[in-house]
């Protein structure tokens, strides 16, 4: 069985934060510590189309609880309080929500290789 991954682009380099970087980037939503998928994106160095698309490939490893969408109020709110998330002001989409277990998750599909799968 061909399950889709996320591969890292030949010309983009994952980011090199400091633990403190990262946990900068960490929110309280829902009584939980949580990364958006931009912020998972670019740590990753790839589109956060991609991570969202390596989710939806791969459902059955995101239970309940692992990953959750912004409601429209929890969007305003994150991007009124947390100015790095700026940029997701202008989208359509709502920001997936990545908890701890649904980040450790997605590091189980994520193929991180210089070259683009070929199949």
């Amino acid at each position: 069985m061909n399950k889709k991954e996320i591969v890292q682009k030949p010309d983009a380099e994952m980011m090199s934060l400091t633990l403190k970087e990262v946990e900068a980037r960490m929110i309280m939503l829902r009584k939980q510590l949580v990364l958006i998928d931009a912020d998972v994106a670019e740590l990753y160095g790839v589109e956060t189309r991609e991570v969202n698309q390596a989710v939806k490939n791969n459902p059955h490893k995101f239970p309940y609880g692992y990953i959750f969408e912004l409601d429209k109020y929890e969007k305003i709110e994150v991007i009124k309080n947390f100015d790095h998330l700026n940029r997701l002001k202008f989208s359509k989409v709502h920001p997936m929500a990545f908890t701890e277990r649904g980040l450790y998750m997605l590091a189980t599909i994520v193929k991180f290789c210089g070259i683009k799968d070929q199949a």
